[in-house]
């Protein structure tokens, strides 16, 4: 008699596609979030044309990959953005896109409202204008809640409210949950990682170790009516399994295709060391999803280093690579936030300014030579330019 296999050991595997693939779709924003794990600012000349990206498209439909969710720097900015989205969705790829909400317009709510197969995630950081604003930026958390308020009187229910858990708004779950419900939405929680601009804010801004067992007490009551990803699984050491995937996905149902076409393990792992290949080379996206031999070595047996020792370490598996690699850890080390305070004991013997950086920056203050090649205009680095967004 064969023994059932538990789903998370097929995805630990490795899938025949992503059941999770993020799609950046140009790095340029109108905001300048302190946390922004993409370092996102400035429009990269070199991001994927219109036609390269329906040919993206067209590979995730042959791999038969049910939805892409979409995001930036501002996806919304992109003068394709409507085209690229239409385009998904008659390919039978559905399409979740993140936004701040700044051109979510009543009209353009009673589009989305009318569609089947196109969600939107209105992202906000703090229930409050005061926590909100000061991470996102003035006026972010007025343009957020019209965005909500647009979408609600489109009647487009379900759409999602999506929060990153912070030091400053761990206290504000009940009024997160609260706005949800108002506006006929769900709640999206998410952990911050030390990705992008979010490294210089970490110590500032992680949630502390009480407010992190306040998180998973939270999560436990409410967990089954909020979506989480696979962003919390490190909170299992505390003893109870979480809702949502306990597991690094990384390499094996999730991965990260960047505006100019990278692929990477992950969406908060925006490193060289985590660069699989380009969309642009030969195999395109299917290849390098099926054939790199860093996804390849991610979906084989993995080290517990020393934890594997713990007791924890069936449930929590070690923790977020990303978050272990941009605070210095090693990958087969503890979670900066394990729960068990091993984490902590290893951060003190890191050495200030020895952990890796983001290998890119399109952060709006970063000097033009940090692009790939110069522009060919000065208004191509104008992140809300319509001609800075036309790909090519």
């Amino acid at each position: 008699m064969s023994v059932a296999v538990p789903l998370v050991e097929h995805f630990s595997q490795g899938l025949d596609a992503p059941i999770c693939l993020t799609w950046e779709l140009t790095y340029a924003c109108n905001l300048a979030c302190r946390h922004c794990l993409s370092s996102s600012g400035r429009r990269d000349p070199a991001e994927l044309t219109t036609a390269e990206a329906k040919a993206v498209i067209d590979e995730l439909e042959r791999m038969q990959v049910f939805y892409v969710n979409i995001g930036g720097g501002e996806p919304t900015i992109r003068p394709d953005f409507w085209e690229l989205v239409d385009y998904a969705t008659a390919h039978h790829v559905g399409v979740k896109f993140s936004t701040n909400g700044v051109r979510i317009t009543p009209e353009v709510a009673a589009r989305l409202a009318a569609s089947d197969y196109v969600d939107v995630q209105i992202s906000i950081d703090g229930a409050t204008t005061e926590v909100n604003d000061a991470v996102r930026g003035e006026g972010s958390f007025a343009t957020a809640v019209r965005a909500m308020e647009n979408l609600a009187a489109a009647g487009f229910r379900g759409f999602k409210l999506s929060v990153v858990c912070t030091r400053h708004n761990i206290g504000q779950l009940d009024a997160f949950k609260a706005m949800a419900d108002r506006y006929g939405a769900q709640l999206r929680l998410t952990r911050l990682r030390p990705s992008g601009r979010g490294a210089d804010v970490w110590d500032e801004l992680h949630p502390t170790a009480a407010q992190q067992r306040e998180l998973y007490d939270w999560l436990l009551a409410h967990g089954e009516d909020v979506l989480t990803g696979d962003s919390f699984f490190h909170l299992a050491g505390y003893g109870e399994s979480l809702p949502g995937l306990n597991l690094c996905g990384a390499g094996r149902v999730v991965c990260l295709i960047d505006p100019v076409g990278d692929v990477y393990a992950c969406p908060f792992a925006i490193h060289d060391a985590f660069r699989a290949g380009n969309v642009r080379d030969g195999g395109g996206f299917a290849g390098v999803w099926r054939e790199s031999e860093l996804f390849r070595s991610l979906r084989g047996p993995q080290s517990g280093g020393a934890c594997a020792a713990c007791s924890a370490y069936d449930s929590c598996r070690g923790g977020c690579m990303a978050a272990k690699f941009f605070t210095g850890l090693p990958l087969d080390g503890p979670d900066p936030e394990c729960v068990k305070g091993f984490g902590e004991l290893q951060l003190v013997k890191v050495a200030p300014g020895s952990a890796p950086r983001p290998s890119l920056d399109h952060s709006r203050a970063v000097p033009v030579t940090l692009q790939r090649r110069r522009p060919e205009r000065a208004c191509d680095e104008n992140p809300l330019s319509a001609a800075s967004m036309v790909g090519g």
